[in-house]
């Protein structure tokens, strides 16, 4: 897997190994007390790889992997790069307000047109929706092109990772 694509938001990946799931989820088991570059988590069948929080910024990605058995000797990882829950949450909570918002003003100013009183107030209600929402979408632009340096560790370490149990 080339680490020199070009990264999009919320990427998804991924690759079927020949060695069973278990092997591979030890494998990042072991690398939380033997590095310390980076947070790994492990959860049953997944896997949080994230940035220490002293490296850690707003916009810091981190990695999610989803290790699947096929058989005993053969497992699929579906990975997904993304922002921190909390940031993501919070930026789609303030999508969703700017929406919710922009419809409202649109229904109140549909109904101010339709009993011929002003409705200035509200159309002009409506264009700052919409620049607050393109200004969300090029500060979202600008997080993800600044944590691409960022992704592009997390995918070495995982292939790090993985390619040091392929060769045991």
């Amino acid at each position: 897997m080339p680490t020199t694509q070009d990264i999009v938001l919320r990427p998804r990946f991924k690759i079927e190994l020949s060695q069973s799931n278990q092997t591979i989820l030890e494998a990042f088991q072991k690398t939380k007390t033997t590095q310390s570059d980076f947070t790994v988590t492990r959860i049953d069948d997944h896997v949080f790889i994230k940035f220490p929080k002293h490296k850690q910024h707003f916009w810091s990605p981190q990695l999610h992997l989803e290790v699947n058995e096929i058989d005993d000797h053969n497992c699929i990882i579906y990975g997904l790069f993304g922002p921190n829950p909390t940031v993501w949450t919070l930026f789609m909570f303030i999508h969703f307000l700017v929406a919710g918002l922009f419809i409202a003003f649109g229904i109140w100013a549909y109904t101010n047109w339709t009993l011929q009183t002003s409705y200035a107030i509200q159309i002009g209600m409506m264009l700052l929706m919409a620049v607050i929402w393109i200004t969300l979408y090029l500060g979202g632009r600008v997080g993800k092109s600044s944590s691409k340096e960022e992704m592009i560790a997390l995918r070495n370490f995982m292939n790090r990772v993985i390619n040091e149990k392929s060769s045991d």
